[in-house]
């Protein structure tokens, strides 16, 4: 195990009826918010009207900026640092999934900056001051209600980065279970993936003596598996969806990955996939891109992806022969995957890339175009010409 540090200041408040409490929440924050959104579903639920109410009622003023879309961009943020700016926004308050929290938390990123906040996204620089957030969550997912990760899209550059800081640490989060009835089918399953890949690129790990970590990933793995079937067959399973929701946030809090070193090159993978084509949701890429990963790389560790097999995949086989193993554990993923309504190639989320754009998007994973190859992954190192056998892989 490595030496480690876990820090997550993020008030989380879970259950029915608990987002008329944003108001008393937020109230020793701000006095003006940006009260930022989707699509405008949550006015069509009444959402909005319960938001603004516990607004009003404790004395806080809001404007409004809508229009997040999956894969949230760079000109929405630039909009939202504007009207912040005007307005002298205190807080911005997401109400919505991953993509509503992303852009509210890059939003706030950019409130202090001089320059163009995709500079942090493109370098990295560390930030020193932020608009505080809040959230109420609308779709268990991105976990980005609890993490320290914004991701946004470059629609220009054709490119897809994520930022992480402690100091985009939401300060409060509200989670109602009741809220997650009215989503689209197919977002259960976008979700479900999702969660799981957070807890894959922590699982999947070469750092020995961790078994504490490895139970608990496991543990959230098989919940979120064993729900996600609950849920599809009984839409408003209240109990399904308090579990998802649940672990949702620890699979993305940062507690699975204490003492062990992560991967994240399946999400690096993903990315340039849907900031090339928004066609591919978050979800829908990774649980195309993740079990392609494996069969790729599990012969660096092959103890790791038996030990997957056996005991979240409930694969019963001979010891003898572990690749064996493995191979079935990463069959019945995909099948799994399947049973949700998720896709199994990047041709059926609805897209055909050619090979020479897939070899973009590979160099684009490794920062080839920025002059200096990077390797993404940890597991096993991965240069652009592996990432590119990986989407051949399942082109």
């Amino acid at each position: 195990m490595q030496n480690f540090e876990f820090y997550c200041p993020v008030k989380l408040i879970f259950g029915k009826g608990t987002q008329g409490q944003i108001g008393q929440e937020i109230k020793p924050y701000a006095k003006k918010v940006l009260l930022h959104y989707g699509g405008g579903s949550i006015k069509k639920s009444g959402l909005f009207d319960t938001v603004v109410k516990s607004l009003k009622d404790n004395g806080i003023e809001y404007v409004e900026l809508g229009g997040v879309q999956p894969n949230p961009v760079l000109s929405l943020v630039h909009k939202g640092i504007d009207i912040c700016r005007k307005e002298n926004v205190d807080l911005v308050l997401a109400v919505g999934g991953g993509s509503a929290i992303d852009s509210a938390k890059a939003i706030a990123l950019g409130m202090f900056y001089d320059g163009d906040v995709w500079d942090y996204f493109e370098k990295g620089m560390p930030v020193e001051k932020v608009l505080p957030v809040a959230v109420i969550l609308t779709i268990p997912a991105a976990g980005s209600e609890m993490s320290t990760a914004s991701v946004v899209t470059h629609e220009e550059k054709l490119l897809k980065y994520g930022y992480n800081s402690p100091k985009l640490y939401p300060i409060v989060a509200i989670t109602n279970p009741e809220l997650f009835f009215t989503l689209p089918k197919e977002q259960l399953a976008y979700g479900v993936a999702d969660m799981m890949a957070h807890v894959f690129e922590r699982y999947f790990t070469q750092t020995k003596n961790s078994d504490l970590m490895d139970g608990m990933c496991e543990a959230t793995l098989k919940t979120l598996m064993k729900n996600g079937l609950i849920a599809k067959r009984d839409f408003k399973n209240y109990e399904a969806w308090a579990e998802l929701g649940f672990a949702g946030s620890i699979a993305h809090n940062n507690l699975l990955g204490m003492g062990r070193e992560e991967d994240w090159s399946s999400h690096d993978m993903q990315m340039q996939l849907s900031a090339h084509n928004d066609k591919i949701a978050h979800g829908a890429g990774l649980a195309v891109v993740f079990p392609a990963w494996m069969e790729y790389v599990y012969e660096e560790n092959i103890n790791m992806f038996v030990q997957f097999a056996v005991k979240v995949m409930g694969v019963d086989d001979s010891f003898r022969d572990p690749e064996a193993i493995v191979l079935e554990g990463i069959n019945r993923l995909r099948e799994f995957f399947k049973k949700m309504g998720l896709p199994s190639t990047i041709t059926e989320c609805g897209v055909n890339f050619s090979d020479d754009e897939l070899e973009e998007m590979a160099k684009k994973v490794t920062k080839v175009p920025f002059g200096e190859e990077k390797p993404v992954g940890s597991f096993k190192k991965l240069y652009w010409q592996d990432v590119l056998a990986i989407y051949k892989s399942v082109k």
